[in-house]
């Protein structure tokens, strides 16, 4: 008898444990953005045409993460002004207010490979511009967006750093006017239709622009942009201030008035950096990284109060190449196979990205 109760327990208790395992790995969903920002070797103003050859020396991590395979899926090339972009702005740096550097022969070198691209509006150099063209011409400054996307086959990035005073009615202004002219594409087959926000790392910062694009862009139910990037805090975070702050997204802040509603985890990625005064472990050992560390929780987290299913929808790293004048590079040696490169091989990356989840 005890030996039959025995077995019965341990029958009782493995069946109970195995369907633990599986709730556990049914609620695991598989990373689908897992991108970079690509700043150029003039530290993200991409002001001269670049010789191609020299551009592949340096990049070529992206497309190749040691085995002929992408590092990556998705590469945001960063930033457009967007007043030069409003005033079709022809300078030396600039052609129709568009970064020379920014051009076809960048664009295929990605598309070539599999590799989804888009172009950033703004970035905190360019946050004043921004304020200046939504007051002056939102409706104009989106369809010279749209347009743009249209014509290189890219996407477009919202990068708006006003933490203070955004202007909403100017960037719901934009918002319309790109939509107007490229709807909301669920399939993600037209890569101009690929309309995202950044917003700050977690519900603490950017706030207001936070509290309306959850609200009004974000939803799962009527979604307008297609996911907001969580971006890098002013330095890199530890495995558990990165996921606090994402969580932030996540849970919303009912406490503030008025609150910031919850963000369903399939429309964010979270970010971390790639360089910064040195080489980080993102970008050269993946064992030691926060794409690691962090990977349970990114492609598990639950959502809580907005969406239906787990897991935010990757990763972004800030930023190739070169994105500042006294820190360090990504170029050769210090190009990030061995960091993003594993972590695409590790967590099986799509390439092309996938039609994304959409709650």
């Amino acid at each position: 008898m005890r030996l039959a109760r025995f077995w019965m327990i341990l029958i009782s208790t493995l069946t109970l444990l195995s369907a633990s395992l599986a709730s556990a790995a049914a609620a695991t969903t598989p990373i689908q953005v897992y991108g970079s920002w690509l700043c150029g070797n003039d530290e993200c103003t991409w002001a001269t045409v670049r010789n191609m050859t020299d551009f592949d020396t340096n990049n070529h991590w992206l497309i190749d993460r040691g085995n002929g395979s992408p590092s990556v899926n998705l590469v945001v090339l960063a930033f457009v002004d967007p007043l030069k972009l409003l005033d079709q702005t022809n300078d030396s740096g600039d052609a129709n207010g568009v970064p020379v550097g920014m051009n076809a022969a960048v664009v295929n070198y990605f598309t070539s490979h599999g590799i989804r691209v888009m172009l950033s509006i703004g970035g905190i150099t360019y946050t004043n511009d921004w304020d200046t063209a939504l007051t002056q011409n939102p409706t104009q400054l989106g369809l010279d967006a749209a347009a743009l996307a249209r014509q290189l086959g890219v996407g477009i990035e919202i990068d708006y750093e006003n933490s203070t005073a955004p202007n909403l009615t100017g960037m719901q202004s934009f918002v319309t006017a790109y939509r107007g002219q490229l709807p909301y594409d669920a399939t993600g087959a037209n890569p101009a239709a690929r309309l995202t926000i950044d917003l700050a790392a977690g519900d603490q910062f950017l706030i207001d622009l936070n509290r309306y694009a959850t609200a009004n862009w974000l939803t799962a139910a009527n979604p307008v942009l297609d996911y907001a990037n969580a971006m890098v805090p002013n330095k890199q975070p530890s495995t558990s201030a990165a996921e606090s702050n994402w969580q932030q997204h996540v849970d919303g802040k009912p406490n503030y008035a008025p609150p910031v509603l919850p963000l369903a985890p399939a429309k964010f990625t979270g970010s971390v950096f790639l360089v910064g005064t040195q080489v980080q472990p993102e970008c050269v050992s993946f064992a030691s990284s926060l794409e690691n560390t962090t990977g349970s929780f990114v492609r598990s987290i639950a959502p809580n109060g907005a969406g239906s299913t787990p897991g935010m929808l990757g990763y972004m790293f800030w930023a190739a190449e070169k994105p500042s004048t006294r820190g360090q590079t990504t170029d050769p040696p210090n190009t990030c196979q061995g960091g993003v490169g594993v972590g695409a091989t590790t967590y099986a990356v799509p390439v092309p990205m996938p039609a994304l989840r959409q709650n």
